[in-house]
């Protein structure tokens, strides 16, 4: 992430950070699930213990591990407070984390097999202590090869990486949603040309896995556009994309596909996102959703920019 100018301490660390916009007005926003479809609820109660799956924001750099002074305090503490509750989402302790996060992308769908994945500090211009964080979850080999094993099935090439480590935009939620670092955990990468439809895909070669006990995240962030925070004017954009994406994840499986497919086209979409890597996330889970229609438990400011969260199941 970085910028053609060169930037100054602040804002080299808000750009790594992966923030942009300035002055959008409002707060949260009340936001209801909208009532599931017949083929969701008959989906549940074919297996009521599948696991749900999450659409979350990772806020920017090592935030708020460590106080690199973003934006106002109470936008900050309810993004916090969100992710935090992550680990109450699914009924049962699941039995692995799948996460893919916006900051891994490998020319094929990648996944981490190290059983003791190190720290990726995969940011700049933060003070030392940004770089003794630690989350030392453990990784798991077995569910990596299952994730391989769905793709090639699927028809999907993929690869592995041994020597990965946990990024910021996997390691920062999930230290806030299980700070204890018990359930194994893998990352998964997103596929270089960051097509829509080829992460739809990918989604659905692994939906098996929640009926299987594992807990699929997409990191990533609603609006990311670092040009719009260093010249102002992001909150208007922030808010007439966000608003076109909460329509378009509580539409059936079929309508919702096709506009994500066609993302581009969407209200501000590019002022929104000059780079899709952080809206691709959302795209494998929602490929993994099947017939249900999403949930939106989180909508609102940070950094005075309009972000939304999503789940399933």
């Amino acid at each position: 992430m970085s910028d053609e100018k060169r930037l100054t301490r602040r804002e080299t660390t808000m750009a790594v950070a992966g923030l942009a916009g300035a002055a959008a007005v409002g707060g949260a926003l009340t936001l209801g699930a909208r009532p599931d479809s017949a083929a969701t609820r008959q989906e549940s109660s074919m297996n009521p213990n599948r696991m749900p799956m999450a659409f979350v924001p990772h806020g920017g750099g090592p935030w708020p591990f460590v106080d690199v002074g973003f934006g106002p305090k109470d936008q900050e503490q309810r993004l916090r407070e969100y992710l935090v509750s992550l680990s109450r989402v699914p009924k049962t302790k699941p039995k692995a984390l799948l996460v893919i996060s916006a900051h891994w992308e490998e020319r094929v769908p990648t996944v981490m097999t190290n059983p003791k994945p190190p720290m990726l500090y995969d940011y700049s211009g933060f003070p030392p202590e940004s770089y003794e964080v630690q989350w030392p979850a453990p990784g798991d080999p077995v569910l990596a090869k299952r994730v391989r094993a769905l793709l090639e099935t699927a028809g999907l090439p993929s690869a592995e990486d041994a020597a990965r480590g946990f990024d910021h935009g996997a390691f920062v939620p999930l230290k806030l949603a299980f700070p204890n670092a018990e359930v194994p955990t893998v990352q998964l990468s997103l596929k270089a040309g960051l097509d829509p439809k080829e992460h739809l895909a990918i989604g659905r070669a692994l939906a098996p896995l929640r009926d299987e006990g594992v807990f699929l995240l997409g990191s990533g962030m609603t609006f990311h556009n670092l040009r719009a925070f260093f010249n102002g004017g992001g909150g208007p954009v922030a808010e007439a994309f966000d608003g076109w994406l909460r329509e378009t994840m509580k539409q059936p499986r079929a309508e919702r596909d096709a506009r994500l497919s066609d993302w581009a086209r969407a209200p501000a979409a590019r002022a929104a996102h000059p780079r899709e890597e952080h809206l691709l996330p959302l795209m494998v889970i929602a490929g993994a959703a099947g017939d249900e229609v999403a949930s939106i438990p989180y909508a609102d400011l940070y950094v005075d920019l309009r972000l939304s969260a999503y789940h399933f199941g």
